[in-house]
């Protein structure tokens, strides 16, 4: 799941910065929350058009997931001091811990990109489940590198669209391989503020 609130350019990021220095933690032990990335574009850093706050959940109970948008699990202070944004979810394809589990996050980087359209070739109707399976052993040799913390594999199956989340070490890699055909390039890189990660 992800929001993304869009900030002015003259937005003062440390405002952000202190947001989440006072509050992050809130969620370090929400039960259902696999793990909250709590990341930031910043205008003119690293390529970013935009100033943005974006967090980025993994929940490992949907349930979980209702009552903190809609139960007044804590989405509620979003809405009220930024009004309500659109929140995006997929489904759960497959997600990795890295090597670099054991440490603090600093990078993240996100790719969405439409699921193959042409992906049934054999007239199966088993296309997507082969391109999945292709993608996750992606996904997971992308793990096994020495700078990832996670990684995770999602698709909205409304849009057909597949996301690929990755936290890292220090800094997004440009040789990294995010899926079958592209690299960490094409992706949308973020600075991470915190990370609350209950679950395993």
């Amino acid at each position: 799941m992800q929001y993304e609130l869009t900030l002015p350019a003259d937005y003062d990021m440390d405002v952000i910065r202190e947001r989440v220095a006072l509050g992050g933690h809130l969620l370090d032990d929400r039960a259902g929350l696999g793990l909250k990335a709590y990341v930031i574009r910043e205008r003119g850093v690293g390529g970013s058009p935009v100033n943005q706050y974006a967090p980025f959940y993994l929940w490992n109970d949907t349930g979980a997931m209702a009552h903190f948008l809609l139960g007044g699990g804590g989405f509620q202070n979003i809405v009220r001091d930024f009004g309500r944004p659109p929140v995006r979810h997929w489904v759960g394809v497959a997600w990795q811990a890295g090597p670099a589990r054991a440490e603090v996050p600093r990078a993240a980087s996100r790719l969405v990109a439409p699921a193959p359209v042409d992906a049934d070739t054999d007239g199966t109707g088993l296309g997507l489940a082969t391109w999945a399976e292709r993608e996750t052993v992606v996904l997971r040799e992308l793990a096994g590198r020495d700078d990832v913390h996670t990684a995770a594999l999602a698709v909205d199956p409304h849009h057909w669209q597949a996301v690929w989340f990755v936290l890292w070490r220090d800094s997004v890699p440009a040789d990294a391989e995010i899926a079958e055909t592209a690299t960490a390039t094409a992706t949308e890189r973020y600075e991470v503020l915190h990370l609350s990660a209950p679950g395993p």
